[in-house]
């Protein structure tokens, strides 16, 4: 049997020509959604007398042969055949004989396709959010347990006030939050049906697509045949959400493996997520940590490409489209593998709470509690800023810090300092006493996982 599109050509292309005209080394992840989207076509096609019930019964048959060989391994696809689509029909021919021919009538491997990508990524965007709503659990979770653990907070990689580790958890639970949200609400954009749109101009059949999109549970259609089989947005939003994702993923690593250095001794990574050196026997490497750090840069090469690819095509299929799907699939693998990673990383670290403590207290974080101690006593804060300030530059210069200050001392730069400066000096207190919406103070704090584990639950029914 030849190509099954080869009746208006006389010559037979060559081996290497197929190999890089084929799409079949990759797009035979979508083999369970082509056969999904050609059991719902078959049936919508009984269903308006398109094909006889005995037609249909034969071709779905097969379809469901096909079905139980692909779950078995026992499908094998051939680079002959060019893609995914005349693969299965194929294998549907040698099942059932010349019947098979009729499942194509009313459609086109331009509807087939964008249909299959549809069906795949509704199923992986569904995925995504369960693995994002977990890792934002167990962010929760070692946030709850941490609420009073005291770290350096930054601002230029400096020392900037001292925070509760839990209201550090809390951020990236919040950049998690709004990722889900936007693959969530991305569902809607993929959750359409182009099944019927056929070439590009629809077909003379009496087709009822929107049958055939209820059977394979979408939600809509596409109202206008040239946008169906052309419209690759919903790929695009989905490597573009991907690619947000991944930046949190990769910020979240970065700390990481800067926490794990000698230099911070904050946290300990389980041996799971760690590796040796070949050379060096002491090193303890937080390698899947940088990992997720790299692989953010294939996913944004997946979202440059796609855009490229599409930024001059003239409607309505091209084969520049036959570009749309390793970057998909390759993303898909890669945020799903990321994140379930990311959870069990940060589920399982070690916090080395003391030295996290021990941090906040030889620095310089405590001076914006001075400027606004000055600040409550009636002191302009430009003043109180300026004169803390000038003090810090002092202590600099003698290798002290504020806590070190005699209280004479302080006395002589204003007689508003009194005894109870060291104490608004220390570190809990500083991180205590940030009581305004959202902020480091632990009640604050509490509230903040009080409400997330709420709306946890809440997407959970």
């Amino acid at each position: 049997m030849g190509k099954l599109w080869g009746g208006r050509f006389e010559g037979k292309s060559e081996a290497w020509i197929d190999s890089f005209g084929a799409s079949i080394p990759f797009d035979q992840t979508l083999a369970k959604q082509d056969i999904l989207g050609s059991l719902a076509h078959v049936k919508m096609l009984a269903k308006t007398g398109i094909l006889t019930t005995d037609e249909a019964k034969q071709i779905t048959f097969g379809l469901n042969t096909l079905q139980q060989k692909l779950n078995a391994g026992e499908l094998e696809f051939s680079i002959e055949n060019e893609d995914i689509h005349l693969n299965i029909e194929k294998h549907l021919h040698e099942e059932i004989g010349p019947v098979a021919g009729k499942l194509h009538t009313g459609r086109s491997r331009n509807d087939q396709v964008a249909t299959d990508m549809h069906l795949y990524l509704k199923e992986v965007v569904q995925e995504v959010i369960v693995k994002i709503h977990l890792l934002r659990q167990v962010l929760v979770d070692k946030a709850e347990e941490n609420i009073e653990t005291i770290m350096p907070g930054y601002t230029h990689l400096q020392h900037a006030q001292p925070i509760s580790f839990a209201h550090h958890m809390m951020a990236y639970y919040g950049m998690l939050t709004r990722d889900q949200e936007r693959f969530s609400e991305s569902l809607k954009r993929i959750d359409i049906s182009p099944l019927g749109c056929a070439a590009l101009a629809g077909t003379t059949f009496p087709i009822d697509r929107a049958y055939s999109a209820k059977l394979l549970g979408f939600a809509s259609i596409y109202d206008n045949s040239l946008d169906g089989v052309s419209d690759r947005d919903f790929i695009l939003e989905f490597l573009s959400n991907s690619s947000i994702l991944m930046m949190h993923l990769s910020r979240f690593c970065e700390e990481i493996i800067l926490w794990c250095s000698h230099e911070f001794q904050f946290i300990e990574l389980t041996d799971t997520f760690s590796t040796g050196s070949s050379i060096m026997p002491q090193k303890k490497n937080p390698d899947m940590a940088e990992l997720i750090r790299g692989k953010s840069g294939r996913v944004y090469g997946n979202l440059f490409s796609l855009l490229t690819v599409l930024k001059g095509l003239p409607l309505a299929y091209n084969k520049d489209l036959q570009e749309d799907k390793e970057g998909m699939f390759d993303t898909s693998h890669t945020i799903l593998t990321s994140l379930e990673i990311m959870a069990g990383m940060v589920e399982s670290m070690t916090l080395n709470t003391d030295i996290m403590e021990k941090a906040t207290e030889k620095d310089f974080s405590n001076a914006t509690e001075l400027a606004d101690y000055l600040a409550n006593k009636g002191l302009p804060f430009r003043q109180a800023h300026e004169i803390v300030g000038k003090l810090v530059l002092e202590c600099t210069k003698q290798g002290i810090y504020l806590q070190d200050v005699p209280l004479e001392k302080y006395q002589t730069i204003t007689p508003l300092i009194e005894a109870d400066i060291y104490q608004t000096l220390a570190s809990k207190t500083a991180v205590e006493r940030r009581t305004s919406y959202g902020g480091t103070g632990f009640e604050q704090v509490q509230a903040a996982i009080m409400r997330s584990k709420l709306k946890l639950a809440n997407e959970e029914n």
